[in-house]
């Protein structure tokens, strides 16, 4: 007969065992599902994560071509100003383009335009330096849609109003030469009020106006509430053309300042993250935090009093007893072993003698009552039970027979 119980191992039979002759051959099989069965799965899913991705890029590819080229005069995209330069080009105006605040600051003089296309790009270190550089020139500087910080800065007595026009094509409404001359034009948007006498305010919408000028000892600034005039798809509306030439005709040389948030000069001043971040962001995000507080307050696991619950598989007492032996013999923990051991005995033996449960583990207590019951020395008795750990496994073995030998005595004297 073939001997077919586990090896020293417990699991592989010895090497020399063979199956018998009419012992049907398991064929291995395979539960992982194979490539053909992933595809047909997953296809779906794939199918529609590519079709998201080509939208996003599509989306993508069709808003960039929409602002390419936003208020660039060398850009003949419809939202570029190309027309523009042409038409001051054919007035004798040179424009040239800027991308840094250093160059626009230099450029500054009593026979230039400096036109800031989209002041809030700047940083406040950048609108301090091109204010104080514009001011001393004498020349005339326009910005296009200042918002609120760029205002403070670059319009001193100049303040941003709520909410832009409803409308987009306003009347004049002033006695400003070139918006008089120009008549009805598309300046609807931001809306800015002043108190400062010497001020022109036109194109009103509901109040506040949509175009100021502030003359100065040589010079003047120039804030327009909407960019529309000066797109090429927007020129030969109303008198679109004829604001855009007074404003930015009036010297011999334009200078055409396209902020780039590359600029070296970004970095200098009190520039900080926040500068960067809209500031509907910032209440955005702290609403944000605070629903996900009151979620993660409501929805928190509130611990209550532990409550006691049966196993799922009853484990044998012999099994876990086994398994914490081994673990105490592979980490060579022979005092816990052995303190175990002892107190297990102990257990056992308080009841015997008549020692109470609470002075089980006291050897003032259950001592003297085992050496009344048997008649052995207190002191071979207290080592046994309260003596130090052994030192091999050898000492070990012996102390959990002398244990079991001592628990037999008492049960049967």
């Amino acid at each position: 007969m073939t001997d077919t119980r586990p090896g020293p191992t417990g699991t592989t039979p010895p090497a020399d065992t063979a199956p018998a002759a009419n012992t049907p051959r398991t064929v291995a099989t395979s539960t992982a599902p194979g490539a053909r069965r992933m595809w047909t799965r997953n296809r779906g899913l794939l199918l529609a994560a590519v079709l998201l991705l080509a939208t996003a890029v599509t989306i993508a590819t069709v808003r960039s071509g929409d602002q390419h080229g936003r208020l660039d005069p060398r850009a003949a995209d419809p939202l570029g100003s190309r027309a523009v330069a042409q038409l001051l080009a054919d007035r004798g105006v040179s424009t040239r383009t800027v991308t840094t605040a250093d160059a626009a600051a230099a450029a500054a003089g009593p026979d230039t335009t400096l036109l800031v296309a989209v002041p809030d790009l700047l940083t406040r270190h950048q609108q301090t330096q091109l204010h104080t550089a514009t001011a001393q020139a004498g020349g005339r500087t326009v910005l296009i849609a200042p918002g609120e910080r760029a205002t403070g800065t670059l319009a001193p007595g100049v303040a941003l109003a709520d909410g832009p026009s409803t409308t987009t094509t306003l009347s004049p409404g002033c006695d400003l030469p070139a918006a008089r001359r120009a008549g009805p034009a598309d300046t609807g948007g931001r809306r800015y009020t002043t108190a400062l006498p010497d001020a022109d305010t036109c194109y009103r919408s509901d109040g506040p106006a949509t175009l100021v000028r502030l003359p100065a000892a040589t010079g003047d600034t120039v804030l327009l509430g909407a960019p529309d005039l000066l797109y090429n798809s927007r020129l030969d509306q109303q008198g679109n053309a004829s604001l855009a030439l007074q404003l930015l005709g009036t010297r011999p040389h334009l200078v055409w300042y396209l902020p780039s948030l590359t600029d070296s000069t970004a970095t200098g001043g009190n520039r900080t993250l926040l500068d960067l971040i809209p500031g509907g962001w910032l209440w955005a995000t702290a609403q944000l935090l605070i629903a996900v507080l009151l979620t993660a307050a409501w929805r928190a696991r509130r611990f209550g009093p532990l409550v006691p619950e049966r196993l799922p598989v009853a484990v044998r007492a012999s099994e876990t007893a086994e398994g914490r032996a081994r673990l105490y013999r592979r980490h060579r923990a022979r005092d816990r072993a052995a303190t175990a051991l002892r107190t297990a005995t102990r257990d056992r033996l308080a009841p015997l003698t008549g020692t109470p449960t609470a002075q089980a583990h006291t050897p003032e207590a259950l001592v003297p009552a085992l050496t009344a019951r048997l008649g052995t020395p207190g002191p071979a008795l207290h080592t046994l039970l309260f003596g130090p750990p052994p030192s091999d496994d050898a000492a070990l073995i012996a102390l959990a027979d002398q244990l079991d030998a001592l628990e037999r005595e008492v049960r049967h004297p």
